[in-house]
């Protein structure tokens, strides 16, 4: 037998240890890395936003060396698509964006979401009024936190109406719409651009005279089946309305072929003197346009939506109630980072900037935009706030009530046909 004399044995033991020990320590900190990374999905904002979103990762991650923020961003159409798809995958965000309604009520049918009662409970949502945290409440279960309200206005460029002769103060119903779009024509200025070829922004128009028509009682009867559901009166009149005022020529040549935010930069351009648009477009269609400046400032206005004749809802708003959801198996790293982005300071902060109109209770007292003003003003003049239908429905019927308010403006379907597409669709979700 020969025997080895190997002195260095130890050695090599210990250096092999100290190997495998550093192996596995590198292999713990990706790990540690790995549970305490964070991945925020969010529609595709404007740099100010994204750069507002940098600073509070910032602060946070300062506070937190152990958890690594990151958001990622879609393009509005994109991520409707493109979100089912992702929350079924590996590749699933920590947080996501959401609209609420019925579209959030799919995702947590499907197992997609957490359940954020319980940390709500925590003081998190006295923060906001009790309306916010409803539209992220599903069966007394809350499923998102807010970040802001939205509502739908329309934005105008008072030099284009002041050519025109139109007193903007003075548009306060349809009828009052209706003879603006003539006053610019005669002038040769095109009267309202819109981005029908993502669908949703034509959606604003037959939503919003629902709601007017219908108020936030009558869209929930039509819910519950009750008059007929969407078959009803006013839903039909809100087609009639619509079709109306596409016979009216109003829109920019080539309407539906036209993105919203081809539709926001044209706006910001000066080319069309109206843009029914959430309140959120003013920092979006000045970067959208040529010069990156917009509509100077000094005319520009935001003004609600005209009120119809004896509708149940003229005191109603219609809009959005944004926030964010998070996926069901995420850290709590995920629900802690969400509630210090949505805490009522980092809402004072985005009022400040002019952001967004937040609703952390006194965080309006920061806006500083006469626009973010007025559209904080529609909202606490309003009785009741009807979120977007084709949110407010659900993700199917959602994409039936956009397909039927671009084919009304076209022409290529009746009001009664619209409505029961849309009864239909209700039906069948």
């Amino acid at each position: 037998m020969i025997a080895f004399n190997r002195p260095d044995c130890g050695h090599m033991v210990r250096r092999n240890l100290v190997a495998a020990i550093a192996v596995a320590s590198v292999l713990g900190s990706v790990a540690a890395v790995a549970d305490s990374s964070v991945r925020v999905l969010r529609v595709e904002v404007s740099d100010i936003e994204k750069q507002y979103y940098n600073d509070v990762v910032a602060e946070y991650e300062a506070q937190h060396p152990d958890v690594d923020v990151e958001f990622e961003y879609i393009a509005n159409e994109a991520y409707k698509t493109r979100l089912p798809t992702l929350l079924q995958s590996d590749l699933r965000p920590d947080i996501y964006y959401s609209w609420g309604g019925e579209g959030l009520r799919d995702q947590v049918e499907a197992g997609f979401v957490r359940d954020l009662t319980e940390p709500m409970q925590e003081g998190w949502k006295e923060l906001y009024p009790e309306s916010a945290v409803s539209a992220f409440t599903l069966d007394g279960r809350v499923y998102g936190a807010p970040l802001y309200a939205t509502v739908v206005g329309f934005w105008v460029n008072t030099a284009l109406t002041d050519q025109a002769g139109i007193d903007v103060e003075a548009l306060k119903t349809w009828q009052d719409l209706e003879a603006a779009v003539a006053a610019l024509k005669d002038k040769g200025i095109t009267p309202v651009v819109v981005g029908a070829k993502d669908g949703w922004p034509m959606h604003f128009y037959w939503g919003a005279l629902a709601t007017r028509l219908a108020g936030g009682d009558g869209i929930e009867a039509a819910r519950n089946g009750e008059n007929g559901g969407f078959t009803g009166d006013a839903f039909v009149r809100a087609g009639e309305m619509l079709q109306e005022f596409a016979q009216l020529e109003p829109f920019q040549s080539g309407f539906m072929s036209t993105t919203y935010e081809r539709a926001s930069a044209m706006f910001g351009d000066g080319e069309a003197a109206l843009h029914l648009m959430g309140d959120w477009d003013y920092l979006p269609s000045r970067e959208r346009s040529v010069s990156g400046e917009g509509v100077p400032d000094e005319n520009l206005e935001f003004i609600a939506f005209p009120t119809v004749a004896e509708g149940a809802g003229n005191t109603h708003s219609f809009g959005g109630m944004n926030g964010f959801a998070v996926t069901r198996g995420a850290s709590d790293e995920a629900i802690d980072f969400l509630r210090f982005l949505l805490n009522e300071e980092n809402q004072r902060e985005a009022a400040r900037r002019g952001i967004f109109v937040p609703v952390a209770h006194g965080s309006e007292e920061e806006l500083l935009t006469p626009y973010a003003r007025r559209a904080a003003d529609i909202l606490a003049e309003s009785t009741f706030h009807q979120v977007f239908l084709d949110q407010a429905l659900g993700t199917s019927v959602g994409a039936t009530v956009n397909d039927i308010s671009a084919d009304l403006a076209q022409g290529v379907t009746t009001p009664e046909e619209a409505a029961e597409r849309v009864e239909e669709a209700w039906q069948f979700r």
